[in-house]
């Protein structure tokens, strides 16, 4: 047997693929968006893909599951409470398989969705490892609050919590505390609030440091589990119905992707997503465009400023970006939203003026100071008197709150998102100065400590 893990950076995401040795089969589980690196690890192995399980329906991605069936002719296996549009084998509690000599049963884990399932993985009848989904992550549970408006089951937060506190004391903490754990994402993920950066664990450990898991009462743990929990991306609602209808074919759908020369302008009142860098975009870019660069988390922050019902153009630095944006755009199922990626920038008739930092550190009262952190990092160290916190998720539908009676600054915690954020003030204040305070915020962070 062999448990190989996949991981997406990008997304923080683990997949498996594990391996019967002696049957030659592979049962995936939570496979990505790109089926390829499966396919090649099948390949490698001389065995063949008989199964793909799905653990829910994702919000924060886009899954492969229906085209790897289509394309091998594996079984989908998946709650039916998930409501699949597309062919699947019920796997529910009392379900179980065997490839092999390897056994798979399901656990009904509702908490996090409530059509959440657990897969527990045993050889010859002992218990080696549970594939949690989104229900038991290290140092962490999954949040409860993305099904209120998305997907077969909607479920309110609270039933949810309450569900989560039963999955997780009478599924998965009755395993033995030897038995590996792995989860569908890591450290970053916003499908939890304070996930390790390990990529698996074992109950035992969990069970020792893990918050969610010490001794509490049902409500001491719904009031906990429900506070602080981070904000919910624009695309979440719609990667669950992608994900329960099945997406197309990856290679294809990127494919389709209109790539336009550089010279081509924009129609007229279509977004355009310019992710250049914040220097290159601030000396020169399109009227209204939004500059959410390259790097970083720029999937999570695509789908959290754009909605899934908006069109728009990509503008990247140069050919080989332009591909991987393509990708990236792909991975939370926004390609078939593309009009159009170029290369180099269609227009240079707006640009965006440099803050003198020195200046502001003298009278930061002269400027308007918008903060798009969190509202809890915000919380958890503010670093202006009176900064006005807009979050950067919500900036394009609250940036009219904002006065516009002095020059703005606009500032995040290390750079990457007020880029973007002084993108979308700037041409919403027509008139006023907008500024970014990019990464000499660090310096303000570091005044605020030595106080």
């Amino acid at each position: 047997m062999k448990i190989e893990q996949f991981e997406d950076k990008g997304l923080a995401h683990f997949s498996y693929a594990i391996l019967s040795e002696c049957a030659r089969e592979i049962v995936l589980i939570d496979p990505a968006r790109d089926p390829q690196p499966y396919y090649d690890y099948a390949k490698a192995n001389e065995a063949r893909i008989v199964s793909v399980i799905e653990t829910h329906p994702h919000a924060d991605f886009v899954s492969s599951h229906l085209e790897i069936a289509q394309q091998t002719g594996a079984i989908i296996r998946v709650s039916k409470l998930l409501g699949a549009d597309y062919a699947f084998e019920a796997f529910d509690e009392g379900d179980s398989f065997t490839v092999g000599k390897l056994t798979f049963r399901a656990l009904n884990t509702p908490g996090h969705s409530p059509d959440s399932i657990s897969i527990v993985l045993s050889r010859e009848g002992q218990d080696v490892a549970v594939f949690t989904g989104d229900t038991l992550f290290i140092g962490d549970v999954g949040r409860p609050d993305l099904r209120e408006k998305a997907g077969n089951i909607m479920a309110k937060r609270e039933e949810l919590a309450k569900q989560m506190y039963h999955s997780l004391r009478e599924k998965l903490m009755t395993l033995a505390d030897d038995v590996l754990v792995y989860p569908a994402h890591g450290a970053g993920s916003l499908c939890g609030k304070a996930l390790s950066g390990a990529n698996s664990s074992t109950i035992g450990a969990e069970k020792i440091g893990n918050y969610a898991l010490r001794p509490l009462t049902e409500e001491a743990f719904v009031q906990e589990l429900l506070a602080d929990q981070p904000f919910i991306p624009k695309y979440f609602g719609y990667d669950v119905a992608l994900n329960k209808a099945g997406a197309p074919a990856y290679a294809l759908s990127v494919q389709q992707v209109p790539r336009l020369a550089a010279d081509v302008q924009p129609e007229p009142g279509v977004l355009v997503v310019d992710t250049r860098p914040e220097a290159e975009f601030k000396q020169g870019h399109t009227a209204g465009a939004l500059n959410i660069q390259l790097g970083g988390k720029f999937e999570t922050w695509l789908g959290s400023i754009v909605g899934p019902e908006e069109k728009f153009y990509l503008v990247a630095a140069d050919e080989a970006a332009r591909e991987d944006l393509i990708q990236k755009t792909a991975k939370i199922g926004y390609e078939a939203l593309i009009k159009g990626a170029l290369v180099g920038t269609p227009a240079n008739d707006e640009t965006l003026p440099k803050l003198d930092v020195e200046q502001f550190r003298q009278h930061p009262e002269a400027y308007t100071i918008v903060d798009i952190r969190n509202a809890s990092e915000a919380q958890a160290e503010p670093l202006f008197d009176g900064a006005l916190n807009i979050p950067l998720p919500e900036l394009r539908e609250r940036v009219q709150e904002i006065p516009a009676g002095k020059p703005v600054v606009v500032h995040c915690a290390g750079g990457y998102r007020s880029a973007a954020g002084a993108s979308i003030v700037a041409p919403a204040l027509p008139g006023t100065k907008v500024l970014d305070l990019n990464e000499a915020v660090k310096s303000f962070q570091t005044a605020a400590a030595a106080h």
